[in-house]
């Protein structure tokens, strides 16, 4: 059933009407002043299909966790349970979450860690997320790693239902990232670690086109979230994962503009955001892995809506959305970005790039790699972003949807501070200070 949603839409009736709203987004409450969600840990959130050879992402996660002492703990409880995986007793074909717990955990131990241990919480199991035995278990670790699959099943395994308070282990794992342990995750298992208004499904288009709604939906292609968020490991900014892979820069803007939030980190596959200190004033990010991260920042952006209602005789509206001056930073290997001073500092070794080449930017008619497009390409987005960074024969660029009615025009901007970074002299890697302007027609 669906969670109903009031619109903060003005609803016009009679004729033909018009209205326009201009807003000033307001800083959210990224800095989190709940002593309690301080942590001295870190997390290593991968924004998923994390290789079992990374051994930048695996190694980071067993030394933060003890090196040759390390102890991980795995959580798989997104995944279905052994009673809803129909080759559960094929360790070839299996796709649950205990097959997919001994998976990580032989992949962990390759890596080189002492130990690595699944925590037996899943759909089956959801009793042991307060029984003693586990959090002993739990306590007995130096790491843990949470895996992919569907965030709700995380919710309804390790959380005491609509209190959305901690279960014993839920609770034993946060005070271990609370006294220096860390907590990882990749794909939904990143999800997870975030606070209020934790996205739950979507894709761009529609969202920009519809906004986005409170609770789970089975139309995957509708922009959702849980208002009440995650584990809340993070909060200095929305998560958004699988973001040039899946063309989510689209959803993660209009969600983030939807629920008051000013800054998102949109994870790239196989590569993994690692934060020191969630949650206090000594809160630090490092990009690790051969993606990149890209921070978006709301804080000067400005919204604009025009809503019209339609003539006599018809039925609904017709409207458009807009959003201006947003910030988008684009970190890669070694980049390190400090939330409080809002400031990217790329990694030793990289130099700023003066753009050479007169080409013009590639026309981009999909820019964010929509499922209807049997010939879309991945990482659009980005690719026009970096295609400006290149030139100096514009300073700006624009990159329109696939789908219209309305069609969505992304300009991308090179404006005053504005910096391409590159580690090897030639081609551009990291940006800082680009605009992002998303406009429907």
């Amino acid at each position: 059933m669906r969670t109903p949603f009031r619109s903060r839409r003005t609803v016009l009736t009679g004729g033909a009407a018009a209205l326009v709203l201009t807003l000033t987004i307001s800083p959210a409450a990224g800095a989190d002043t709940n002593p309690a969600s301080r942590h001295s840990g870190s997390l290593v959130l991968v924004g998923g299909g994390l290789k079992d050879d990374n051994t930048q992402v695996y190694g980071e996660i067993i030394e933060r966790s003890g090196g040759a002492r390390a102890r991980i703990g795995v959580i798989t409880a997104s995944s279905v349970p052994a009673s809803q995986d129909p080759y559960a007793d094929d360790p070839d074909k299996c796709s649950n979450s205990e097959c997919n717990g001994a998976y990580y955990s032989e992949v962990f131990k390759r890596h080189g860690a002492a130990d690595a241990q699944w925590i037996p919480i899943d759909l089956d199991h959801i009793s042991n997320a307060d029984a003693d035995a586990v959090v002993r278990q739990v306590n007995s670790m130096s790491g843990f790693f949470f895996g992919g699959g569907d965030q709700s099943r995380y919710l309804t395994t390790l959380l005491n239902g609509a209190a959305h308070t901690d279960s014993k282990v839920l609770a034993a794992i946060r005070a271990k990232l609370a006294a220096g342990a860390v907590v990882a995750g990749s794909s939904a298992g990143a999800q997870i670690t975030a606070g209020a208004d934790m996205v739950t499904g979507g894709e761009s288009y529609e969202g920009l086109r519809d906004g986005s709604s409170p609770g789970y939906f089975e139309d995957a292609t509708r922009l959702a979230y849980e208002p009440k968020g995650g584990f809340g490991f993070l909060r200095s900014g929305l998560i958004d994962t699988h973001t040039g892979a899946y063309g989510r820069e689209g959803r993660v803007m209009r969600l983030a503009a939807d629920t008051g939030h000013d800054r998102v980190y949109a994870l790239e596959e196989n590569t993994a955001l690692v934060v020191e200190h969630p949650g206090g004033p000594r809160e630090r990010v490092r990009v690790l892995g051969p993606r990149g991260v890209a921070v978006f920042d709301l804080r000067r952006a400005r919204l604009h809506k025009e809503v019209k209602a339609m003539g006599r005789g018809t039925e609904g509206r017709h409207g458009t959305w807009s959003l201006s001056g947003v910030r988008y930073d684009y970190l890669t290997d070694g980049d390190r970005y400090d939330p409080r001073l809002r400031l990217t500092l790329p990694a030793a070794g990289k130099r700023p790039l003066a753009p050479l080449s007169t080409t013009p930017v590639h026309a981009n008619t999909d820019v964010f790699y929509s499922v209807a497009n049997p010939a879309g390409v991945p990482y659009s987005f980005l690719t026009t972003a970096r295609d400006l960074a290149a030139t100096r024969a514009q300073r700006t660029a624009e990159a329109t949807t696939y789908e219209g009615g309305p069609r969505f025009t992304v300009t991308f901007a090179k404006t005053p501070g504005f910096t391409t970074w590159s580690g090897d002299g030639a081609t551009p890697q990291t940006l800082t200070g680009m605009t992002i302007r998303v406009a429907g027609r």
